[in-house]
């Protein structure tokens, strides 16, 4: 009877064997076809993502005591750390992002300037510091807080009489937003990423996750699956904001009441951005509240901008 095999195991008799760099979906069919995916303890139902997200957390946190390094990201590719193939100027995702300039909220400015004038969005919208919540125990409001905000006002969408009908029968025309920013997204942070934004969007009608760098083509097909069971979409945001893009749609849903309460009593910065809402809605289309939302940069400040921060694209 064949020994059974472990993903680590199944992975280097694959690499040894092809004699060359191999992608995850690669490594998967070669598997396959040379018997050994049937040895294996456990398949699953998504094997090339578990393939991935185990070469990535090794890469990653045994560093030079891994067996294998990643020898190129677009397309990801993998190698036996013995290997003539291997690359030494491939840095992992943590030194990678060690030696960016700028970091996450720096980034917060050209995501604003999106949803404000894409279309698809048109959304008046604040960043959550998190820091100014009350304080709790440690990680447990870890979570709970999305990067930025954002509320949709539907006066150019529809007449002045139909907005007073939504309103006589309580249908609410407003939309509420939650966007969980990352600058990178792959097999490493993918879980963990998704579901903070699952968790910190759970009070909005539609939650994003948005990342700056381009994903990988097998990441994105993941976090297909994901949208498809848990509704969290996808934007592509891009430092020339014409070019950024919504990847997966988010699925619409109701309010979280309770969840949104909590927020509104923890954090100052969600609280004003409820006050403002409540005040153009008892304004209507006819007023213009004055709310401190964040700057809309226009294109020529935008630009100084991203210059100053160092923000540039992979």
């Amino acid at each position: 009877m064949s020994k059974e095999l472990t993903y680590k195991e199944l992975t280097i008799e694959v690499l040894k064997q092809a004699k060359k760099p191999l992608g995850g979906r690669e490594i998967w069919n070669l598997a396959c076809e040379l018997g050994l995916s049937k040895r294996l303890k456990s398949i699953g139902k998504t094997p090339v993502s578990t393939l991935l997200a185990y070469l990535y957390t090794d890469i990653k946190d045994k560093k030079e005591n891994s067996f294998f390094i990643q020898v190129s990201k677009r397309p990801s590719l993998f190698c036996l750390r013995d290997s003539k193939y291997k690359n030494t100027q491939i840095l992992d995702d943590e030194a990678q992002i060690e030696k960016t300039k700028f970091n996450e909220r720096d980034l917060h400015p050209l995501l604003v300037k999106f949803l404000y004038e894409s279309l698809d969005f048109n959304l008046n919208c604040k960043t959550i510091y998190h820091e100014k919540s009350k304080k709790a125990k440690s990680g447990k409001d870890k979570w709970n807080y999305p990067d930025v905000v954002g509320v949709y006002f539907p006066y150019d969408d529809y007449q002045k009489e139909t907005l007073t009908f939504l309103t006589n029968i309580e249908q609410n025309s407003y939309k509420l937003f939650s966007f969980e920013l990352k600058i990178s997204l792959d097999f490493s942070n993918l879980k963990e990423s998704y579901f903070q934004a699952v968790s910190n969007s759970s009070w909005a009608n539609e939650g994003y996750l948005v990342v700056f760098k381009d994903i990988d083509n097998e990441v994105l097909t993941e976090l297909r699956r994901l949208n498809a069971s848990f509704g969290i979409g996808l934007i592509q945001l891009k430092a020339d904001i014409l070019n950024s893009q919504i990847l997966l749609s988010a699925k619409e849903r109701r309010l979280d009441i309770q969840t949104l309460d909590m927020l509104l009593e923890k954090n100052k910065n969600f609280k004003e951005f409820i006050e403002y809402i409540n005040k153009q809605a008892k304004m209507g289309q006819d007023g213009e509240v004055k709310a401190e939302y964040d700057e809309i940069m226009n294109d020529e400040k935008i630009q100084k901008y991203i210059k100053d921060k160092c923000i540039l694209e992979n």
